[in-house]
């Protein structure tokens, strides 16, 4: 079939269209599943009589479950119908995030956030599985960029919903209930929708036409074919890199403070500020905005300025230094308030950058092992970070300890990643 009629910018930006606003919605739900727990936190351990180190446990033991079938999940993606998986993780996390509306125990509590771990844990590796059966290499990056707004989004939505929903009581179920559910439903109405609209590769997509499709699988194929004709490494090789075990103890540090700021955000500033539930989830919606707009600034000034490790590691240490100027004594809330909403700009600014290190620091081989023992300990730092929390708040720490805690998290984990050495042509 003739592809030389064939306009490669217009196809990227019609793929781009089709594809990308339906994942980053799919994303949003996603993460506001695992994460609206915070928001419903200020209810919900009053109503069941929950410590904090219950809740810290709970929440991180998510990423537990979510280890389970990250790796399974790719693979399925790869071998069988991204369609046909992300519509059963959908509706099975959807169901099951409702259902944590009916939890009574912490026994209740905690399995039911390791199955949601477990139900959700194929869907983002997944996702960038799924994009390299659409996007070229150089359009990747970018398409992962726009993905990764989606986390602080999702956070700046949930909020006000949340605001709103905290004082329902219908059919005789509390607001922190309704929280669950009204949230949860959408990811199951999206599952079917995924059925409806989704499109395994390009060689499926009614909506190419055939030069079009032809085009695009070539342009696949030839990456791919380039990318199997490099020497490959196996796991324990790649164990036996430094790069790769800074890579993995920056993230899973710094991620210890990340994923545990996110959790217990609203908890912090309702303790901050003393006041109303409503207020603190106003409050918590501004860091989110806050976080939002560093996500763009991060990606546009990495691209233009080239520079990716130092994005990563200073906007670690930054976000741990201006976490450290909120507990200064003495401060109204109005300045730990800003002073947060700095911590967010840093918080949020390093993460694109940093995914993107692994490929400049490591061969392509050995990149393609890493990036999962990376993405690993990341969300190993999702249950180390909120258990560690809880524990503090559980056992008489105060809350300028905590912050203290989670600010050392950001700043150690750039320090590390400070010492992480780029390959010579991109240094």
């Amino acid at each position: 079939m003739n592809t030389s009629a064939v306009d490669p910018i217009a196809l990227r930006r019609k793929v781009a269209w089709r594809i990308l606003p339906l994942v980053v919605v799919l994303y949003i739900v996603s993460y506001l599943d695992r994460a609206n727990v915070a928001f419903a936190k200020l209810r919900m351990g009053k109503a069941l009589g929950f410590s904090d180190e219950v809740f810290g446990f709970g929440i991180g033991v998510f990423f537990i479950g979510y280890l389970f079938l990250e790796i399974p999940g790719a693979l399925l993606v790869e071998r069988w119908s991204a369609r046909k998986w992300f519509a059963r993780i959908l509706i099975t996390w959807g169901f099951i995030s409702a259902a944590m509306a009916f939890v009574k125990t912490p026994s209740q509590f905690y399995w039911a956030r390791f199955v949601l771990g477990v139900a959700e844990a194929g869907f983002f590796p997944g996702i960038i599985v799924y994009f390299t059966h659409w996007f070229a290499q150089r359009d990747r990056s970018r398409a992962l960029s726009g993905l990764l707004v989606a986390v602080p989004l999702s956070l700046a939505l949930g909020a006000p919903v949340s605001l709103m929903l905290l004082d329902v009581n219908w059919f005789g179920l509390e607001g922190w209930q309704w929280i669950f559910i009204i949230e949860g439903l959408p990811a199951v109405l999206l599952g079917v929708v995924v059925l409806a609209c989704f499109t395994d590769r390009p060689r499926n997509a009614k909506w190419l036409t055939q030069p079009e499709r032809d085009y695009l699988e070539g342009v696949l194929a030839a990456e791919a074919t380039a990318k199997e004709s490099t020497a490959k490494i196996s796991v324990w090789q790649a164990l036996r890199l430094p790069a790769v075990w800074t890579l993995v103890f920056g993230v899973m540090i710094g991620n210890s403070g990340g994923y545990a700021l996110n959790f217990w955000l609203p908890t912090t500033v309702k303790n901050l500020s003393g006041g109303s539930d409503q207020m603190t989830l106003f409050y918590s919606a501004l860091y989110y905005c806050c976080g939002i707009l560093s996500v763009i600034i991060s990606g546009q000034t990495a691209d233009r300025t080239g520079d990716r490790k130092w994005h990563a590691a200073c906007g670690m240490i930054a976000t741990g230094i201006f976490l450290i100027c909120s507990t200064i004594p003495g401060q109204g809330f109005g300045t730990q308030m800003a002073w947060l909403c700095l911590t967010a700009l840093g918080a949020f600014f390093w993460i694109s950058p940093f995914w993107t290190l692994p490929s400049l620091t490591l061969t392509a081989s050995a990149a393609a092992v890493a990036t999962g023992l990376i993405n690993m300990g990341a969300n190993l730092a999702g249950y180390l970070g909120n258990h560690v929390t809880g524990w503090l708040r559980t056992n008489g720490f105060s809350e300028t300890q905590c912050l203290h805690f989670l600010a050392a998290c950001f700043v150690v984990g750039g320090v590390i990643i400070s010492f992480l050495r780029l390959k010579p042509k991109t240094a």
